[in-house]
């Protein structure tokens, strides 16, 4: 294991799967389910269809809109 810090959006991942039961991938998928919607389109999706807070939504958009899966 690196003793490197996680940086960026991934480092709100532990948090996200904690807090919401899930994770990190089932909600990139749910973010691929939602076609071309832009930045703060997809973070309203996920705040507002499923409670998510901003930062957390917010974080897993920038992961996905980087290609980073789903």
């Amino acid at each position: 294991m690196s003793d490197t810090p996680i940086k960026g959006p991934a480092s709100y991942f532990p948090s996200i799967e904690k807090t919401y039961g899930q994770p990190v991938g089932h909600w990139l998928a749910l973010l691929v389910t939602q076609g071309g919607l832009k930045h703060m389109e997809l973070v309203a999706f996920l705040k507002t269809e499923h409670g998510l807070g901003h930062g957390h939504a917010n974080a897993l958009v920038a992961h996905h809109l980087r290609g980073g899966g789903g």
